[in-house]
């Protein structure tokens, strides 16, 4: 039931959010242990590249991946890699996650460390 519920909820958001090439669309996916993000250009059909709990770098900071200090971990690393492949803007897709706790602060931490949505 509240799968369902999730999914009705990224129908509606993805007719909405679409990437380009020049401005990609961020999609988060959180399970109960960890955090993912993927930077994925629609119009291409391909994810550019990602990062989540379990990337090396984010791993070793990070005690427990399915805590809301992680996300922000994982919303600072994958700003920083924005940056290096220049994007500065992003279209957030929430993936019918309602946006509260880890997803929150996972987009919180990537407006602060200089991503536009």
């Amino acid at each position: 039931m509240k799968q369902e519920k999730r999914f009705r909820r990224k129908k509606h958001i993805r007719k909405v959010v679409n990437g380009t090439g020049d401005i990609p669309r961020l999609c988060v996916y959180k399970s109960l242990q960890h955090i993912y993000v993927q930077v994925v250009d629609d119009e291409a059909g391909k994810v550019l590249f990602g990062c989540s709990t379990l990337t090396e770098d984010v791993k070793k900071t990070l005690k427990y991946g399915g805590n809301s200090d992680a996300a922000k971990a994982v919303g600072k690393k994958i700003a920083e890699m924005c940056k290096e492949k220049s994007f500065e803007k992003v279209v957030f897709d929430r993936n019918g996650f309602i946006y509260h706790g880890r997803i929150k602060a996972l987009a919180d931490a990537a407006r602060e460390a200089g991503l536009k949505f």
